[in-house]
């Protein structure tokens, strides 16, 4: 309570606080967000992938950012079996009482290998645009030669780039070039989709060998356009695998598979000696200092 004391008495912001928000707010006959009555306004006018882009930027999408952002969110819902479905099933196996629990524990798979590549590939084509000097490419030759300066940076370097390649879609991930087109149509085809598909026609000549560009880095690439804050960039993601996650669990619900899982890692298990994890002593052949 100190901090709210003057003179021995407690401040008026203690006694009368506020909490200004544009977000959602109730009176005893109505809720209002964004400015607008939720149940008038809202409720059954606004689509969920609309509404959605609205929270996040508190601005109303346009109908090509709208086509954009759901294509997006479809894109990310759901990709099969991935660590982040089979982790919320087995949860589910674990605690079928907490559904939540299974839905948190698919969430929080989501990382720099799968669904984090969203944010990785939007932040890393920010950072390439926003270090140039003077106006950005206007044509593909502008556009290959700043891509392939990218790439040779980012392989001298000895890092990867972001948003190339898939562990399954080897010859080219469906949703890219799908996406690209709906973005190109909806007239929402900026700088950051313009770099990321310089870098997918010039990279096999500095890798030697051709990668597709994949689903979740176009993604990242689209929502960078959409002039969405970075920062939120994986929670678009997440919102997105948690419409399949509720899918992954509705099916586990009918036809289950997380038992078979368990059972399959649990009987075929097998003893081995133990391989201690090396020290730092280990590492500099005994010697400290």
């Amino acid at each position: 309570m100190a901090e709210h004391l003057e003179g021995g008495h407690v401040s008026e912001q203690a006694k009368n606080p506020e909490y200004p928000t544009a977000l959602g707010a109730s009176s005893p006959t109505t809720i209002t967000l964004l400015g607008h009555d939720l149940a008038e306004d809202v409720m059954g006018t606004v689509s969920f992938g609309e509404l959605a882009f609205w929270l996040a930027t508190q601005r109303r999408p346009g109908p090509g950012e709208t086509r954009v952002f759901e294509a997006v969110l479809a894109a990310l819902a759901d990709h099969g079996f991935t660590p982040t479905a089979i982790t919320a099933r087995l949860t589910y196996l674990s605690a079928p009482d907490s559904l939540q629990g299974a839905l948190a524990a698919g969430l929080l798979g989501g990382g720099s290998r799968f669904l984090g590549v969203t944010e990785d590939c939007g932040r890393f084509l920010h950072e390439v645009l926003d270090g140039i000097e003077g106006e950005w490419p206007t044509d593909d030759a502008g556009w290959d030669e700043l891509a392939l300066a990218t790439v040779q940076t980012r392989r001298k370097a000895g890092t990867f780039i972001p948003g190339l390649g898939h562990h399954v879609h080897k010859e080219g991930d469906p949703r890219t070039p799908r996406l690209l087109r709906i973005a190109a149509e909806e007239d929402r085809f900026g700088p950051h989709l313009s770099l990321f598909a310089a870098i997918g026609r010039v990279h096999p000549q500095v890798l030697g060998k051709t990668l597709p560009l994949n689903g979740a880095g176009v993604c990242g690439a689209a929502l960078a356009d959409l002039d969405l804050p970075l920062e939120l960039l994986r929670g678009f993601a997440l919102l997105a695998r948690t419409a399949g996650l509720i899918g992954q669990l509705s099916e586990e619900l009918r036809h289950p598979v997380g038992n078979e899982i368990f059972l399959s890692v649990d009987r075929n298990n097998r003893s081995v000696a133990p391989d201690p994890y090396p020290s730092d002593a280990d590492a500099d052949g005994g010697r400290h200092g």
